[in-house]
């Protein structure tokens, strides 16, 4: 298989998929570039190696063909800071006009296409469209891990019109590598620690972790699914009563399999969802009506730190508190540090979803984990045993 490390670039239009689908505010400012940063190693690789990249990316969600707002102008200026070189933008993505750009491209010079998604064929993985995207270029890079679970036509159509030059780029590569760390071949015990609102949104990953992990902490909105599964009362905390059986079955299978299951023993409640709210620390499964349990509880913090410091490999997948609300961040920054200091000792820590990445942020934590994932839906499927199409497009599979 084709890698980036041993592809000779040499006087080659690369043409490479990355995720640019960055947010921008009301005066098309780019309020977070770290989608764009990440991709900017793979294209400066092909540059300094005589190569011409030739970038291309879905921008947002517009409707039916090209709209201003998602218009690739807005990004090609701070593309062009990013790499320290003028970078050219092309009036579209496929066509003729296209295509003489792309071919008069000298080595070491950028051209960045327009929104594939101004094109209904990207999406629906129309071969046609994929087969016109390929004449722009000479070689195809993948390193567009965030729509790697999308079979759309620059992300996995596109690669049989290269069947000897195709290979993932630097983001996708260590993506990959640092997942099926975790996923394939973990050192233990691995520690999975699964948060957020549902239960639901979640199922297919706990039950395929079930088979993988040694210890899985369950924390965030949905302990109060499976408090009130085992007869507590959880007041009015967020919790999916449809799903009170699929949480008795997640702890049966856990017994079953010999995974140690934690959930919270105490919480800090709260009598609001806000930050005046008054609060007091509740046993879990003692919330009084009119209040809500928002973080995890002292008890339960002290308990979640000692499975993950005596952790070799850590998974963490959602906070387990309200963190945006400081008041109701402690469980999760507790976590964050715990996995910080495992890590500290040698652990291996992946950090993944919006949410948990977001915390992680917020409180200066990312330098500590050896891992941040930037991919949401693609790491999720991933994590829950599917293929990805994106992956399986470059391996051949």
């Amino acid at each position: 298989m084709q890698t980036i490390h041993n592809y000779d670039f040499k006087g080659k239009k690369a043409l490479i998929r990355v995720d640019f689908n960055v947010p921008l505010n009301e005066k098309f400012e780019i309020t977070d570039d770290s989608r764009m940063t990440a991709a900017i190693p793979t294209i400066k690789k092909v540059m300094e190696d005589g190569g011409s990249p030739v970038i291309m990316s879905h921008f947002g969600r517009p409707k039916s063909g090209p709209e201003d707002k998602f218009s690739m102008k807005h990004l090609v200026s701070h593309l062009s800071e990013l790499l320290g070189k003028e970078v050219k933008l092309a009036p579209d993505c496929v066509g003729e006009e296209v295509k003489q750009m792309c071919q008069d491209l000298q080595p070491g010079e950028a051209l960045l296409l327009e929104n594939l998604r101004f094109h209904k064929g990207e999406e629906k993985g129309d071969e046609e469209f994929a087969k016109q995207l390929a004449e722009n270029g000479g070689c195809w890079i993948n390193d567009a891990f965030g729509t790697a679970h999308r079979a759309h036509a620059s992300t996995a159509v596109i690669a049989k019109f290269f069947p000897n030059d195709k290979m993932f780029g630097y983001l996708i590569e260590s993506e990959v590598e640092s997942i099926d760390k975790v996923v394939k071949n973990p050192k233990r015990p691995l520690t999975a620690i699964m948060g957020g609102a549902k239960v639901s949104s979640k199922i297919t990953i706990i039950e395929n972790l079930l088979d993988k992990v040694d210890n899985l902490i369950l924390g965030g909105g949905m302990t109060y699914t499976f408090v009130k599964a085992n007869g507590g009362e959880v007041g009015n905390s967020i919790c999916e009563t449809d799903f009170l059986d699929t949480a008795r079955n997640i702890e049966k299978l856990a017994k079953e399999k010999g995974v140690n299951l934690y959930i919270a023993t105490d919480v800090l409640a709260a009598d609001d969802f806000s930050e005046d709210a008054n609060t007091k620390i509740l046993p879990a499964n003692e919330i009084p009506e009119g209040w809500q349990g928002l973080d995890a509880g002292p008890e339960t913090i002290e308990k979640f730190k000692e499975v993950i410091k005596n952790s070799a490999t850590i998974l963490w997948n959602g906070p387990v508190g309200v963190f945006e609300m400081d008041k109701f961040a402690k469980g999760s920054i507790a976590v964050g540090e715990a996995i910080m200091e495992a890590t500290k000792n040698g652990a291996f820590s992946l950090v993944g979803g919006g949410d948990s990445v977001a915390c992680v942020n917020k409180y200066d934590m990312a330098d500590g984990m050896s891992y941040i994932s930037t991919a949401g839906g693609a790491l999720l499927e991933y994590l829950e045993g599917r293929t990805l199409p994106g992956v399986a497009a470059v391996r051949g599979e």
